[in-house]
C-alpha cells in the first residue's frame, strides 16, 4: 500500500450555538447557517471522516482502517485501537455559549449507553474575545447535595467555577469534570472517539423548533466528580523540548487516551518517523508549510489536520507554524523517559504536565 499523510473532508455540525466564525481559521462554510463544530478527522457512526487527498480520496476512514489495520494504526496499540479509532478531532465556534454538560468514564458508559465509550478532552484555544470565559469545575465547597437543589432552583450558574481564558490556553476535561464552552470562543479539540455528552443546564434556551433541549440530571449528577473544582482546573504549563531547526514542542498533556504536543516552527524544521508502533495526528493551529515524506509533498495550513499512519516512516514539517500532535501514547516510554532525558525531574513532570495521574 502507498501511505502518506491524509486529508479529510468536512463534516459540519449546526447546533445552536454555533455561527460563522470557522472561516477565521480557513474554513469553507455554507452559505447560509450555523457551523458549531467541524469533526475533522472522525471514526464515529455520527459523523464519519472520508479521505480527500492522494490514491485513497473518497475512501472513509473506517474502511481505510478495516483495509490496513495495523499498518495504519501500529504494531503496539490494543486491538481495541484497530476496531474502533481511539481518537476525534474537532474544531469548535462558541458563537454562543454551550450547554453546562458533563462526561461519562468508560465503565459508566459502557454500562449505560450501549456499550459506548466514555470521553476525555481537552481544548486548545485558537481564538477568543477579550474577558472570554469558561466553565471548568464546580465552585469551592459545591457538594452533590446542594448541586442537586441548585438545579432544582435554576441557581445552577453560581454553583461554577469560571476561568478566563486567551489563544494558545490549554484546557484538560477529565471524565466526571462539569464544564461549558463560554460565547466567542473558537477552540481545537482532541477527544475519546465518544458522542456521549450529559447535559445539566442550557440557561432555559429553546431550540429551532421552539422546545427546550433535553437535560440528562439524574446521569449527571451520577457523573460528576465533585473534587474537581476551580484550583484543579487551569491551563497546563507544560515542559518544552527543542526538537529540530528553529523548532521546539511543548508536552502539555499526557493520559492513557491522548498526549498533546505543542510544536512551534518559526521557519522551522523537523525530522519525525512513523516506525510502525503508532498513529500520529497533526492538527495546523495557525501558519503555513509543508510535510515531506518518503511518497511526495504536501502543503499544509491553518486549519487542517492530518492522520500520518503508524508505518509512514520518516517525515519532514518545515514553515512557520503551530501544530498539535496528538497520539495514545505509552506514557513511560513516550512521554516521561522523553523528558527525563532532556533534563526534567520526575516531579517536574508531574507538576507540570497534566493528566499523568488519571
Amino acid at each position: 500500500m502507498k501511505l502518506y499523510p491524509l486529508k479529510f473532508g468536512k463534516v459540519y455540525k449546526d447546533y445552536i450555538w454555533g455561527g460563522r466564525n470557522l472561516s477565521k481559521i480557513g474554513k469553507e462554510l455554507p452559505e447560509s447557517g450555523n457551523v458549531a463544530e467541524s469533526w475533522e478527522l472522525s471514526c464515529h457512526k455520527n459523523g464519519m471522516s472520508t479521505i480527500i487527498n492522494g490514491e485513497y480520496s473518497g475512501m472513509t476512514l473506517e474502511d481505510y482502517i478495516k483495509n490496513f489495520g495495523r499498518e495504519v494504526i501500529g504494531t503496539t496499540l490494543p486491538q481495541k485501537d484497530v476496531d474502533k479509532f481511539p481518537l476525534l478531532i474537532k474544531f469548535i465556534d462558541a458563537n454562543d455559549r454551550l450547554s453546562v454538560q458533563v462526561h461519562p468514564s468508560d465503565e459508566y458508559a459502557f454500562a449505560h449507553e450501549n456499550g459506548e465509550l466514555g470521553k476525555n478532552e481537552m481544548w486548545y484555544i485558537l481564538d477568543a474575545e477579550p474577558g472570554a470565559t469558561l466553565v471548568a469545575g464546580v465552585a469551592e465547597g459545591v457538594t452533590k447535595e446542594s448541586f442537586a437543589k441548585a438545579i432544582e432552583e435554576n441557581r445552577v450558574e453560581e454553583c461554577l467555577n469560571y476561568i478566563n481564558v486567551k489563544p494558545g490556553d490549554v484546557i484538560n476535561i477529565p471524565d466526571g469534570l462539569v464544564h461549558a464552552i463560554g460565547k466567542g470562543i473558537i477552540l481545537a479539540e482532541v477527544q475519546q472517539n465518544s458522542d456521549t455528552t450529559y447535559r445539566v443546564y442550557d440557561y432555559n434556551r429553546v431550540g429551532a423548533d421552539g422546545k427546550t433541549r433535553p437535560l440528562h440530571v439524574e446521569k449527571s449528577l451520577e457523573t460528576i466528580n465533585f473534587s474537581y473544582t476551580g484550583k484543579s482546573c487551569k491551563s497546563a504549563e507544560g515542559l518544552k523540548i527543542s526538537v529540530g531547526q528553529n523548532t521546539e514542542k511543548t508536552v502539555k498533556i499526557a493520559n492513557k487516551y491522548f498526549s498533546i504536543e505543542l510544536y512551534e516552527l518559526k521557519n522551522g524544521k523537523i525530522m519525525e518517523k512513523a516506525d510502525g508502533d503508532k498513529f500520529y495526528v497533526y492538527i495546523i493551529c495557525g501558519g503555513s508549510g509543508k510535510i515531506s515524506y518518503k511518497e511526495g509533498a504536501q502543503d499544509i495550513k491553518m486549519g487542517e489536520t492530518l492522520l500520518i499512519p503508524a508505518a509512514m516512516g520518516e517525515y519532514t514539517i518545515e514553515g512557520n507554524l503551530t501544530a498539535i500532535k496528538t497520539y495514545v501514547p505509552d506514557i513511560d516510554k513516550d512521554v516521561i523517559s522523553v523528558l527525563l532525558q532532556n533534563g526534567y525531574s520526575k516531579e517536574e513532570i508531574y507538576a507540570k504536565v497534566e493528566g499523568l495521574n488519571q
